[in-house]
């Protein structure tokens, strides 16, 4: 089973059996993120990770050993993503990535937050003029270095 068809097992797992992906996570053990990335096909997880998330899904040994392959990281579709959620993060970054650039640059020096070192959070935040997503990332620092 590739990759790509055990993601689409699971979603359609997930839908049918109306199970939300904190509730997986809570089973596997990690962030609602870190799990859903993985079961997405952005991260491998460990043989009792696979189980624990396919158990929760009600799927088979082939997609548990899917789960546990090497992902090809970063792999959209398409290379300017048409979903509006996924464009709008796009968009955002077309917009403000130069400044986040000069900021990190600013306060860290010359280097990059990471993306394996790295967590995130998306949290509900109320608002009386409509509720507001907060996404938090949390990259380490690394500095370039010169040889």
């Amino acid at each position: 089973m590739t990759r790509h068809e055990a993601t689409a097992q699971i979603i359609a797992a997930q839908q049918a059996k109306g199970i939300k992906w904190t509730e997986i996570a809570a089973r596997v053990g990690h962030s609602p993120a870190w799990t859903t990335a993985a079961l997405l096909g952005q991260h491998a997880m460990s043989a009792p990770e696979a189980a624990a998330a396919t158990e929760a899904l009600g799927l088979g040994p082939e997609v548990a050993l899917a789960l546990q392959s090497f992902p090809m990281r970063g792999s959209l579709e398409d290379p300017v993503p048409t979903d509006a959620t996924i464009y709008r993060f796009y968009e955002l970054i077309q917009v403000y990535g130069p400044t986040i650039k000069a900021l990190i640059h600013e306060e860290f020096g010359d280097g990059i937050m990471s993306a394996i070192d790295f967590s995130m959070d998306i949290e509900r935040v109320p608002d009386p003029k409509g509720d507001r997503v907060k996404v938090t990332l949390n990259g380490k620092f690394l500095e370039y270095k010169k040889f």
